[in-house]
């Protein structure tokens, strides 16, 4: 599998992906797939899987289903922290991006901050207030906490300019589906796809956290 590549049209247009979760026995299992500007599928471009019961959490993408070849993976600073810092790394173990969620603001909305090596940074918040009162109230009701959260919820990163970073959507389906846009931003590119599916994967695998 090859990795998205820079050109001339990409300087100046959406990167888009489909994210698909897998449920498995033994580990939490994500497809990352290339997607067209419909959203339709251009084909899968690695896996993703979450270790559970792990001291600190951590979740490593892999070119292939066998986990032959590591691509990139995030892992929390600190063990059990609801309010760590999460690195994004690259296949060689180098910070290519970080990501933290704010517990006292996800109370009433799940936020989160994105940040990058060059000192860029963008706060995602839930796209709909209401959807994310309602969820909360789901999570915390015993009679319901325990089934699972029927509400679809989207998530937006912002810069302090307003331009988009990422976006996620979560759309109507039995398994946890995403739609995942990483925007051009003002200097001509999008983020580093692999920071940007790296949070995307967090925002379903974390969300409870």
């Amino acid at each position: 599998m090859t990795e998205p590549v820079a050109d001339a049209a990409s300087e100046t247009t959406a990167e888009r992906y489909v994210l698909r979760q897998k449920l498995t026995m033994m580990v939490n299992r994500y497809e990352i797939l290339r997607a067209d500007e419909k959203g339709a599928e251009l084909g899968l471009l690695c896996f993703a899987e979450q270790k559970r019961m792990a001291a600190k959490e951590q979740v490593t993408f892999f070119t292939d289903s066998a986990r032959t070849h590591a691509l990139f993976g995030f892992k929390a600073r600190k063990r059990l922290d609801l309010g760590s810092t999460y690195d994004v790394t690259d296949s060689q173990g180098q910070p290519i991006g970080w990501f933290k969620k704010h517990f006292k603001a996800s109370l009433v909305s799940s936020t989160w901050t994105l940040g990058l090596p060059d000192g860029r940074e963008f706060v995602g918040t839930e796209r709909n207030a209401k959807v994310a009162v309602a969820r909360r109230l789901w999570e915390i009701v015993p009679v319901v906490g325990g089934i699972p959260v029927p509400f679809l919820f989207h998530f937006d990163f912002t810069a302090p300019d307003g331009s988009v970073a990422l976006s996620s959507t979560k759309k109507p389906s039995v398994k946890d589906v995403y739609h995942v846009t990483l925007p051009a931003l003002p200097d001509g590119r999008p983020i580093d796809w692999r920071v940007g599916m790296a949070m995307a994967v967090a925002l379903d695998a974390l969300q409870s956290r």
